[in-house]
């Protein structure tokens, strides 16, 4: 089910304050953030944004056509290795 429209998307109020200050200087700067259920806006477009996946921050260029997603889409938390050798129940 999706939020409500009347209530707005969810965006953290720290990352609101940081990318509202660094927009009235006019500066770009990697902001670091563990807000991973944030919604990209607009006002993001241009800044890079360092998200949390469980062990570091990755850096993530925002552009226009991830408008509307959430900031965890684009930082994964699992990294896919490669199946054992002797695993027989992933050759099925």
């Amino acid at each position: 089910m999706t939020r409500s429209r009347k209530k707005n998307p969810f965006v953290a109020n720290h990352l609101l304050v940081k990318i509202e200050k660094l927009n009235m200087k006019g500066e770009k700067e990697i902001i670091i953030t563990w807000s991973r259920a944030s919604t990209i806006i607009p006002t993001m477009i241009g800044h890079t944004i360092a998200i949390h996946n469980g062990k570091e921050h990755l850096p993530v260029y925002i552009t226009e056509r991830m408008i509307g997603h959430k900031l965890g889409e684009f930082a994964p938390t699992l990294n896919f290795r490669e199946h054992t050798r002797n695993d027989n129940k992933s050759r099925r």
